[in-house]
């Protein structure tokens, strides 16, 4: 759905149905963006297209499972014949298992954290290098705290598939620089959203109360995609206080 009308930026975010994702597009869409949502749940995408724009901003919903090659491939081409260009992207889509270590995991849950964090961020990225070079466009990869400074804590497959996002931003900075691509290695601690259900044991309210918000992280997100085309943050790290 497309609704207003604004700045002819065209963002494209997976993980867009809720938590950082759905804040990340929120900020951007105040901000000026249009925006492309993906996700698997469509009434949750839906919801946040008509937040923004209920708000003025102009929204399109493109569901996506980012682990299927041809639904990326497919969305892709629907979002550049209905809007024109790709400026930027987050890639906010996650996930991790509460077996977490050599001694309970299983390959078949490492594989699927491995291909949904790391290979599907890698996907996307490719498919739209093309629009990206000619906007010389802004990639923020919602990482981890755990992708940043290890954290046992965090899972075997999912501290290796975060970390791996690291040489993803750098590589596109050393090697897209000559386009003018921006890529952020961005790395959020513990921020209160439904992810932590995928935690062994979920953090009660009290411990949620002084984490970070799914906001905190979208106006974070909104100051990369918004700094000025010769400024690149390489990398961000934002944690709260309670974060050890």
């Amino acid at each position: 759905m497309t609704a207003g009308a604004g700045n002819d930026k065209v963002l494209w975010v997976t993980g867009a149905g809720s938590g950082m994702g759905a804040a990340a597009a929120r900020q951007a869409a105040r901000t000026g963006w249009r925006v492309a949502l993906s996700g698997r749940r469509v009434e949750a995408l839906e919801e946040v297209a008509r937040t923004i724009t209920d708000d003025g901003g102009q929204a399109l919903v493109l569901p996506l499972d980012v682990t299927d090659p041809e639904q990326i491939a497919t969305v892709h081409d629907a979002l550049v014949a209905e809007w024109g260009a790709i400026d930027g992207l987050v890639l906010s889509a996650g996930l991790n298992n509460p077996r977490r270590t050599w001694a309970d995991q299983q390959l078949d849950d490492f594989a699927a954290i491995v291909d949904t964090n790391l290979i599907a961020v890698a996907r996307v990225i490719d498919a739209a290098l093309p629009q990206l070079r000619d906007s010389a466009g802004v990639v923020v990869i919602i990482s981890s705290y755990a992708g940043w400074q290890f954290n046992p804590g965090a899972g075997v497959a999912y501290s290796a598939s975060k970390s791996a996002l690291s040489a993803v931003a750098v590589s596109l900075n050393k090697q897209e620089a000559r386009h003018g691509i921006r890529a952020c290695h961005f790395c959020p601690g513990d921020v209160a959203t439904d992810f932590l259900q995928q935690r062994p044991v979920v953090p009660d309210a009290q411990a949620q109360q002084v984490m970070l918000t799914a906001d905190d992280i979208g106006r974070a997100v909104g100051f990369v995609l918004d700094a000025p085309p010769y400024v690149r943050v390489d990398e961000l790290v934002i944690s709260p206080v309670s974060q050890v």
